[in-house]
C-alpha cells in the first residue's frame, strides 16, 4: 500500500515538474518573441510565438490539466 502511494506521488510530482518547465519555457519563448518583434525581426518572432504557444498548451492543458489535475481529483 505504501509503495503504491509513493509511486503515485512520484509520478504526480514528475508530471508537475514537467508541466512547470514547459509553461516556463513557453512564457520565455513568448517574451523572446515580443523582443524580436520589437527589434523588427518578424520571422523569428513568429517562430518563437508558435513555439511558445505549443509549449504553453502542452504545459498548461496537456499535462497540467489533463494529467495533474485529473489525478488530484481522483
Amino acid at each position: 500500500m505504501a509503495s503504491e502511494l509513493l509511486a503515485e506521488s512520484l509520478s504526480m510530482l514528475l508530471y508537475l515538474v514537467v508541466a512547470a518547465v514547459l509553461t516556463a519555457g513557453g512564457l520565455a519563448a513568448e517574451y523572446a518573441s515580443l523582443q524580436h518583434l520589437g527589434s523588427g525581426d518578424a520571422l523569428v518572432a513568429l517562430w518563437l510565438a508558435a513555439l511558445g504557444g505549443v509549449m504553453l498548451y502542452a504545459g498548461l492543458y496537456g499535462i497540467g490539466y489533463q494529467k495533474v489535475l485529473a489525478r488530484a481529483r481522483s
